[in-house]
């Protein structure tokens, strides 16, 4: 598999491989797992050639960072980057709270019996880092990606006092252990381009998260949060770039885009992008892939999985041969971006 080497400024060197192993999956996002088969799907990912591994506490509740710490028990540490987040301290004498009707960001349906509680602040942040490492069984981190501090999380109101909250306590607890070297990296993990591109102009960050917002379908981040980030020598890495499933599966009946059933008008557009796609004979979702690794700030593609056959799948899907007349025919079509880097080969 290919390796994006990407340079840290405290001159961490960290070797992303351009398909990344995405975990929410593994914190019951939609379902309960089997233990074991969560566990293989780790190693599955390790043996075929994954350096990246991104998890979170929020990720039922921590449940995903122990399977990440499971399943890499055995790995070369010294080849993997195990990327967590900070802005959930783990209560385990609480109950988790119930979901809330006004934001956006999803519940798990299964997950460690927790309470979780935001906590942007200073010693939130040292808390969080904490119980990762003791959760996965680890002595450090490569990177550490202050978490859901936006308005899909957080709602319009709380939004900007808890990006005060962050800037103000979290990066700089961040940015003392980077130039520690106690963490190999540090950057944000949002779902709004928006938010993103406000913590990258406030702060010195190597690496951000951007979940949803640069895909087939959906490239809002290429007005200014992606130039931004290539004017800052930061690395990008991609979640999201199926949006949350539709352009895997196609327009299916149900298929979901942004944790929701998707609109009519998505429906059609998705159904436009396919009909371009089977014309050059490949599918959506290595159409999707491909195009979402072609941006020159993207350090990684970071995929979930939940077996591990999926993940041999998304390695495969992501060295899929696509004509280079896909890209120019779906901007001819007013279905791409027409500013939108495409592969040239």
């Amino acid at each position: 598999m290919d390796i994006r080497t990407f340079t840290a400024r405290n001159g961490t060197v960290l070797p992303f491989s351009v398909v990344g192993f995405g975990t929410a999956p593994l914190g019951d996002l939609f379902t309960k797992l089997d233990e074991q088969t969560s566990i293989k799907t780790v190693e599955a990912a390790y043996k075929a050639g994954v350096t990246v591994f991104d998890t979170s506490p929020h990720y039922g509740n921590g449940l995903a960072e122990a399977r990440v710490g499971s399943g890499l028990r055995h790995a070369d540490r010294s080849k993997v980057i195990v990327s967590t987040k900070i802005g959930r301290v783990m209560d385990p004498w609480a109950k988790p709270a119930a979901a809330r009707d006004d934001v956006i960001s999803p519940g798990f349906a299964g997950g460690f019996p927790h309470a979780a509680r935001f906590d942007y602040s200073r010693d939130g942040t040292m808390r969080s880092i904490e119980q990762s490492l003791l959760r996965m069984g680890l002595d450090h981190l490569d990177i550490v990606l202050i978490h859901d501090c936006d308005i899909w999380t957080h709602g319009e109101t709380d939004a900007p006092i808890r990006f005060k909250e962050a800037m103000d306590g979290a990066y700089k607890a961040l940015d003392e252990l980077r130039s520690q070297k106690v963490i190999g990296a540090i950057g944000v993990g949002i779902n709004e381009s928006s938010t993103a591109t406000n913590f990258i102009r406030a702060g010195d960050f190597d690496v951000t998260m951007l979940a949803g917002r640069y895909s087939l379908l959906v490239q809002n981040a290429l007005d200014e949060f992606l130039p931004l980030a290539m004017e800052k020598k930061m690395g990008i890495m991609l979640a999201g770039v199926f949006n949350s499933g539709i352009l895997a599966t196609g327009a299916i009946p149900n298929a979901k885009f942004d944790y929701g059933n998707a609109s009519p008008e998505i429906m059609d557009r998705v159904r436009k992008i396919e009909a371009v796609c089977q014309s050059h004979g490949v599918s959506i979702r290595q159409a999707a892939l491909r195009f979402s690794m072609s941006h020159p700030a993207i350090v990684s593609v970071v995929l979930g999985g939940v077996k591990p056959e999926e993940v041999l799948s998304n390695v495969a899907d992501a060295g899929a041969k696509i004509p280079v007349g896909l890209w120019s025919d779906l901007k001819a079509a007013g279905l791409l971006n027409p500013a939108a880097p495409t592969p040239t080969a």
